[in-house]
Formats: structure tokens, sequence, C-alpha cells
């Protein structure tokens, strides 16, 4: 496997566009996104496991339903959800694609992401859609990935070359996130493309094994949004032998959708909304993958450790707290914290008691940009990653005047 440049354009077939038509109020972003493959695509999907759910869910659901879709249209601004006619709207914008590009309305997943309860104005997308015919093109990755970015500072992408059955196959995708990101698919918006060949059961099948130790191990705030989906499309461009049995074929097609998905999701985390660090939480020791995985998102969805590390402190008791109210049955006598950066590793508690360490070693830990909480626990073998960032000041006064 070996990483490359590019995006949603990186796999064979695919063409994209991103303009701005009218949903945001400033011109100098891009507001519309578009995905285009050259021919009928595999597709899968994870959501948002909140109640609430955005209208382009419901209609993306039933256009994947038989295992296929063609192109993906995401508009941000607005997340028309909670809106009487939004299912109406959503349905609309899919048959915008099919009398703009030709694609049947019902091989369209479509996206929306923003602010919640506004009715989302059809006029817009409409207008902007002879903008995204003129500018679709491969080589316009860049402006999909910056269209359907909210409060996010910088687009995400990635990906990744590998082989099936000899032949030479690429899988890359495009990740908004900043806020409202907690675990529990979905967590962001992600499109994903790819020209292998599989079949549409074991591509949602490796979506669905990948899912919960990527995306689902991220939390920058605690709040599950209403619109967050992760697409995936693999149209079989690439010419390699069908992946449709499990196998080492398959094996391969799941580790490098991992490593794309592992990619995005610290890419997420650390641009979440006022952030200045990212935040790794490795659990080792475990009894089991759940008892890893629980342990883990305690941590980095702790306010108070998220706090801690925001200001540089070595306080590893509130991360014994968080592993002490996360629900695991463990021995808290053998839990061992470490904390890490590329500055080096300091030992911090050992057995469930406090060691002496050095406070100005350990701020010289925490002063990089990513910092690993290291917890064994001594019960297990299993092991899980969480992702997540600091808790600033500028994370409240970004959600407190959010709409204006």
């Amino acid at each position: 496997m070996k990483e490359i440049k590019g995006g949603v354009c990186a796999a064979k077939g695919y063409a994209a566009a991103g303009v701005h038509c009218g949903i945001r109020k400033n011109k100098s972003k891009y507001d519309l996104a578009y995905i285009q493959s050259e021919t009928r695509a595999a597709a899968a999907c994870v959501y948002t496991q909140n109640l609430v759910k955005g209208a382009p869910l419901l209609v993306t659901k039933q256009h994947v339903a038989d295992g296929y879709a063609r192109a993906i249209l995401c508009n941000s601004g607005n997340a028309n959800t909670c809106n009487a006619d939004g299912v109406d709207v959503a349905e609309q914008m899919c048959r915008l694609v099919e009398k703009t590009f030709g694609v049947a309305s019902d091989d369209v997943i479509v996206a929306s992401t923003g602010v919640i309860g506004q009715p989302l104005p059809i006029e817009p997308i409409a207008s902007g859609m002879p903008l995204l015919a003129d500018a679709l093109s491969p080589a316009h990755g860049d402006d999909a990935a910056a269209a359907i970015l909210t409060t996010d500072t910088a687009d995400k992408q990635y990906a990744v070359t590998f082989r099936l059955g000899g032949v030479d196959c690429t899988l890359g995708g495009m990740a908004k996130g900043s806020g409202m990101i907690h675990p529990n698919m979905a967590t962001m918006l992600v499109f994903l493309t790819c020209d292998a060949a599989i079949s549409p059961a074991l591509l949602q099948q490796a979506l669905r094994e990948v899912v919960p130790d990527t995306f689902n191990m991220i939390s920058i705030d605690g709040d599950t949004s209403t619109n967050d989906m992760v697409a995936l499309l693999s149209n079989g461009m690439a010419g390699n032998p069908p992946v449709e049995t499990r196998g080492e074929d398959y094996e391969t097609f799941k580790a490098a959708l991992f490593a794309v998905t592992d990619h995005l999701s610290r890419r997420i985390a650390a641009d979440g909304e006022g952030a200045t660090r990212l935040l790794l939480c490795e659990v080792t020791g475990a009894a089991d993958r759940d008892a890893a995985r629980t342990v883990a998102k305690s941590v980095v969805c702790s306010s108070l450790v998220k706090a801690a590390i925001y200001g540089r402190d070595a306080n590893w008791g509130r991360v014994l707290c968080a592993i002490g109210y996360s629900g695991v049955d463990t021995d808290v006598a053998k839990i061992g914290v470490r904390l890490a950066s590329t500055a080096g590793e300091i030992e911090v508690c050992r057995d469930g008691a406090g060691v002496a360490f050095s406070e100005e070693r350990a701020l010289e830990i925490l002063s990089e940009d990513e910092i690993r909480v290291l917890v064994s626990l001594g019960d297990g073998t299993a092991a899980a990653t969480a992702y997540g960032c600091d808790l600033t000041c500028e994370y409240v006064k970004i959600n407190s005047d959010y709409r204006s």
C-alpha cells in the first residue's frame, strides 16, 4: 500500500467540482460540491445514530438500497434538517443532477451540512448546477473538498494505492468535520471513492468493519450531529478480478479502507473547533475490544482531560477519573498512564498510583501539536485508539455566534 496525492478524484473514473451558488453569504466560500463516477458504482453508506436525521439521509438511504449509485451532491451552509419540505428539496436536488448531468436521480447520494432548522431554498442550488457542469473535472477534487466545509479551518483529503489480484487500485476520500462530532456513526460527512471491483455487499461489510475503529472513535464535543454520513463508491474501473467473497483480496481492500479512514479521522479530530492539539488515547491491555474502545473514548470525551491538554497540564488524575466512570470493569490497581508526543514520553501513573515525574519535562511533551495518552489496563490483550482534541475558549466563541 502506498500513499499518493489526491482525494475523491485519485481513483480512475471520477470527476468533481465545487462552486459558490449562494447558500452561504460569504461569496468567497464554495457551498456546493459534486462528485461523479463515469459508470454506475457499488455503493455503501453509514449514517448518524441521532434520532433526528437530516432529510438528505432519508433520501440517500432509498437511493442506495439496491447497492449502487453514481454521483454525490452536497451543499454546505444549510443542513436541510427539521424542515417540512426537506425531503422534497433533497429529491429536487437529485432531479437537478439528472437534468444537468444525465445521471438518474435515484443514483444520486445527496447530503447537506450547516445550520439546522432553516428552510433550504432550491433556487441557489438550481442556479449553481450549470456552474458545476462547467467546472466538472478530475482536476477539481480540491474545489469539491472545499465546498463541503463549515467551521473547518482546512480541507481533509487522502488517497492510497494497493493491489488486488495483481492489479493496481486506488482509494481516496474527502471529509468535513470540526464540531458536533461524537462517537457512534456517523460523525461527519465523508465521501470515499475507489476504482476496485467489489460487490456491494462486501463493500458495505468492509465499511461497517472499519468504522468502529476509525470514525466512531472520534469525539470533539459530545454532540452527535443530525446529518452525518459516510458514503463509499467503488466503480470497478481498475479492472481487478471482482472481490465477491471474503479472503485475501477482501482483507487487502479493507486495509486500504482503514488507512484512508484512519487518516481522515485524525485530520478531523485535529481540526476540532478551536482546537490547538490533537489528542489520542491509546488503550492497551483491555479484556476485549469493546472495553478498550469504551475506555479510550471516555478519556478523549472528558472535558477536564481536554482542558488539561489545552493548558499543557499533566493532570493524570483526570484520566483515571474518566476511566473510572467509563463503565468498564477494570482493576484500578493495575492501571498505568504515560504521556507522549514527538518530544518524548513520560510515565505519570503506575499500578493506579502516581509516580514522581518532572513537571518541566511533562510541559515539554504536552507542548507539541499531537498528544498521546497511553493507558495500560492489565486485564487482557485488546487495544483501541480514540481521536479527540483539546478544549479551548475559542470553541465557546465559535459556537456562541455560529449562526451570525
